[in-house]
């Protein structure tokens, strides 16, 4: 894979020089504009020679609440000197995963979180000085979680007891019956029941089918992937080898972004030690069956998080997603059938298989189904990764997970940027209609108690068809504002990651993406008049809309979301702004 090729160039030399670009053309028979075509796409890959020192400050959601250009500002005036001689390099990075611990940042591609201006300063200097950096280990970090999980069976059975059982019966429809009786969904957002996707890619035409683990876990406030990988990597690779054995396939990937290096070396360990217990690999456990499975390194950018855009990575294309049909479940990886899943969704398929569908699926609460993991940042006392039940109230996990807000909640991202903004008091005016029919009778008669004219978002059950019943949108990222943010400059900034992520392929993303981004700008700098906010706010609903309908993929979906929902229910925030202009 070309890709993987330009890793390594790039590991040697910390960019791609053009006489590698050019032995790596002649030796593999790829055109050399090709080459050019896949690295000037993905924001991992220099063309150039960077400075000898580049320090980048994550400024994506939790970072940005913690003051993350207060943090690049102070890294700059402390090296202002190495930055005028062309030593020193200081800019942004997109979201680097650790949004339990603002601010993060990158020291020549070496990971540190919770570092103070005057660490990374001092970091940047023991390496202009030649010192190897000792990145930040998360295996190290004591996160705030509710261990021991559930999600983990092997307290008594030894690792891969599914896949050796598997094996030996070839019982495969019975791993399709428990998925569907567990009503196992696909953790990554969409929400696919997992027995459909195992069973359409089983059934699908073709004996060279394909399993890849989507771990490019690149949405702002979402790292429930990484702590996975990382403290249960055997349940990941068990549940793809699983898959492997369920749909046919004779080989998988765990698709994992370049920014999680230590998940990447964690991951090929297992891998290996998988293979010496012949639980993939040649001949598993003396059978005749085989499963190779290896680890595919992202070249970066959010775009990849889709399950096509990842796929053309993995061709050694520019990562932009296909038009729909076909589906990847019948033409995938190389036109072949492909099963893409989440992380987490292949992580709970041991557990499903040894202690049953059923077991899986009363798990949940309040008449919802199975467990989950959630992300959950920003003003909270104890940001990190939960697994808790689906249905459990968002009350419950902010206060007796999370140890409650950090002051009063003002605003709260149930899906990263994705699902916009929400204010604590939700007008039932926004909610579709009909939506009391759908919704739990609980939270019916709560909002009726209440004068009827609003929800309280501590009562909305953390599901994902609870939430689609009230015409929102809830993913594993929860990212929680408190009443000192100012909900307009939080939006302009989720705008700017969308702007930025957008891979330009069609133009309702591409422009509208900037547009938005324009006029969170012109807010934010005091100049729209009072009179211009109802033109405004008219331009961002039809930008909405019309992303909505034409955009290729979710990207370009959800892009406008944050912005739209800013300026309909934080009214006071956006009136902050329109007071400073000269006209107001």
């Amino acid at each position: 894979m070309i890709v993987q090729e330009l890793h390594a160039i790039q590991h040697r030399h910390r960019h791609l020089p053009a006489e590698e670009l050019r032995r790596l053309a002649e030796r593999t028979g790829t055109p050399l504009y090709r080459l050019q075509e896949i690295a000037s796409f993905f924001p991992h890959f220099r063309l150039g020679p960077p400075p000898a020192v580049e320090v980048r400050v994550c400024h994506d959601m939790a970072c940005h609440q913690h003051d993350c250009a207060g943090v690049k500002r102070e890294v700059e005036q402390l090296l202002a000197g190495d930055i005028a001689s062309g030593r020193v390099a200081v800019g942004y990075a997109s979201c680097l995963g650790r949004c339990d611990r603002p601010v993060a940042a990158l020291v020549n591609d070496q990971f540190f979180a919770t570092r103070s201006a005057g660490e990374l300063a001092q970091l940047a200097g023991e390496c202009l000085e030649g010192k190897p950096l000792q990145a930040d280990r998360d295996s190290s970090y004591q996160p705030h979680a509710n261990l021991p999980w559930r999600i983990d069976p092997y307290d008594g059975p030894s690792p891969y007891a599914a896949v050796r059982a598997l094996v030996a019966s070839a019982d495969f429809q019975s791993v399709i019956d428990q998925l569907k009786a567990a009503d196992l969904r696909g953790m990554g957002g969409a929400g696919v029941p997992a027995h459909q996707k195992w069973n359409d890619v089983w059934k699908a035409r073709g004996t060279e089918k394909y399993i890849v683990c989507n771990a490019d876990e690149s949405e702002p406030g979402t790292f429930k992937d990484r702590e996975l990988l990382t403290r249960h990597p055997h349940l990941v690779l068990e549940g793809v080898i699983l898959a492997g054995l369920v749909t046919g396939a004779t080989r998988g990937w765990i698709y994992i972004r370049h920014e999680y290096s230590e998940q990447i070396a964690i991951m090929q360990r297992e891998i290996a030690r998988a293979e010496q217990m012949q639980a993939c690999g040649q001949s598993m456990y003396g059978s005749s069956r085989q499963f190779f499975v290896e680890v595919f390194t992202s070249p970066g950018g959010y775009i990849c998080g889709e399950q096509s855009a990842l796929i053309e990575a993995m061709e050694d294309r520019r990562a932009q997603p296909r038009n729909k049909p076909p589906q990847l479940e019948t033409n995938g990886l190389y036109d072949k059938p492909t099963l893409v899943s989440n992380v987490e969704t292949f992580a709970w398929a041991p557990a499903i298989l040894i202690r049953g569908g059923a077991w899986y699926a009363q798990e949940g609460s309040n008449g919802c189904l199975g467990r989950r993991f959630f992300s959950v940042s920003g003003d909270v006392l104890r940001p990190g990764v939960y697994e808790v039940q689906n249905g459990i109230t968002l009350r419950i996990l902010l206060e007796e997970h999370c140890g409650g807000v950090v002051g009063q909640l003002k605003a709260f991202a149930p899906s990263g940027p994705s699902g916009g903004f929400l204010p604590r008091l939700l007008p039932t005016s926004s909610l579709p209609r009909g939506w009391e029919k759908r919704a739990p009778a609980e939270l019916v008669a709560q909002v009726t108690a209440t004068g009827g004219g609003h929800l309280d978002i501590l009562d909305l059950q953390l599901d994902l068809q609870r939430f689609r019943d009230v015409g929102l949108a809830i993913g594993a990222g929860l990212v929680v504002y408190n009443d000192t943010r100012d909900m307009v400059v939080e939006a302009l900034n989720c705008s700017q990651f969308f702007r930025d992520e957008s891979c330009g392929k069609c133009v309702p993303c591409r422009i509208g993406s900037q547009k938005i981004v324009e006029v969170g700008e012109q807010m934010v700098a005091g100049a729209i008049a009072p009179a211009m906010l109802a033109p405004q706010r008219q331009l961002v609903d039809e930008l909405t809309r019309a992303m909505e309908m034409t955009s290729i993929c979710g990207l370009g979906m959800v892009a406008a979301k944050p912005m739209q929902s800013a300026l309909e229910f934080f009214s006071a925030d956006v009136e902050h702004h329109l007071r400073r202009t000269p006209h107001g």
